[in-house]
């Protein structure tokens, strides 16, 4: 009886843990796109030569798809300078406008979308600026939950989610990394 005692307590944090991985997941995999005023796609890694990462490219070709589904007509892209010296926000533009022929006048570019955070408030400011009240925001599965959450907070009540087609092993890293970010927002102090 004492040894289940003991282990209790690591038992339940694991437990509590798988299930957030799971609801997380869940929530990040079940896209529920509907029209909406604008996409915001959240900015990832650019590479050294300038072009968007698999990951980011997958963001942004989700978000070239709906929109040619005319889910929205107009596309915010929001990313900071790396450390590889480009501005996210300008090489997501650019591959939207080039590869996947989306116009430019379709594009808002926000370049100071250095955190979820940043980029929600950015967004929401952009949005008000240009009238739009709804958004569907696209990223990884795994930050849809915390992106929509942030982008409510900043303002923007309907608030759509798309996952982007895209896999790798460092997934199960990000989303630990989520299971701490998330609950830090909801409990942050504004």
């Amino acid at each position: 009886m004492r040894k289940l005692a003991r282990r209790a307590p690591p038992l339940l944090l694991l437990t509590l843990v798988l299930a957030g991985a799971v609801a997380i997941s869940v929530d990040g995999l079940r896209d529920n796109a509907q029209a909406s005023d604008v996409g915001v796609v959240l900015g990832s890694k650019v590479m050294p030569d300038g072009t968007p990462s698999d990951r980011l490219r997958a963001r942004l070709d989700k978000a070239a798809e709906l929109y040619r589904q005319g889910m929205f007509g107009h596309i915010i892209v929001s990313g900071g300078t790396g450390v590889e010296g480009f501005s996210e926000a300008r090489v997501m533009a650019d591959y939207l406008a080039e590869r996947q022929a989306i116009p430019r006048t379709a594009l808002l570019l926000d370049e100071q979308g250095n955190t979820t955070e940043a980029t929600a408030r950015n967004s929401a400011a952009i949005m008000r600026a240009q009238g739009f009240k709804s958004a569907v925001v696209v990223t990884q599965f795994f930050h849809l939950t915390r992106s929509r959450y942030a982008l409510r907070r900043a303002g923007i009540d309907t608030v759509y989610t798309a996952h982007a087609n895209y896999f790798e092993a460092r997934d199960a890293y990000s989303l630990a990394r989520e299971l701490a970010a998330l609950p830090a927002y909801w409990f942050q102090v504004r």
